[in-house]
């Protein structure tokens, strides 16, 4: 092969370097695009979680309550204690926060 003339080498070097910082500004868009995406979805919580932020349950709780459909203190009531265990997120000061709760409010969980 034969040798490459130094303005075809410079040439090369520079389409590398272009295709090397296309690539990274590709991949730090989509980085801002998933920041933006998870934003988004922290909007959406943050909308219908009022009432569980009042009483003091940490982030993960929240949104394990929410993806379960529980919205309201009252709503606790078609679930049972061991069901609410079971949710992802549900640490033992949750359930602690929430059996207190619903002792104060004169609400059981179900059977």
């Amino acid at each position: 092969m034969a040798k490459q003339s130094p303005a075809k080498i410079k040439k090369l070097a520079a389409e590398a370097k272009r295709a090397g910082a296309a690539n990274r500004a590709e991949k730090k868009a989509a980085q801002e695009n998933a920041i933006t995406n998870s934003n988004v979805v922290i909007d959406a919580y943050a909308a219908v979680d009022g009432h569980w932020r009042d009483i003091g349950l940490d982030a993960p709780a929240r949104r394990a309550l929410i993806d379960d459909g529980l919205f309201q203190l009252s709503d606790l009531r078609k679930t049972s204690l061991a069901a609410l265990k079971e949710l992802d997120g549900m640490g033992a000061n949750a359930i602690r926060v929430l059996v207190a709760e619903m002792k104060k409010a004169d609400l059981s969980f179900r059977k």
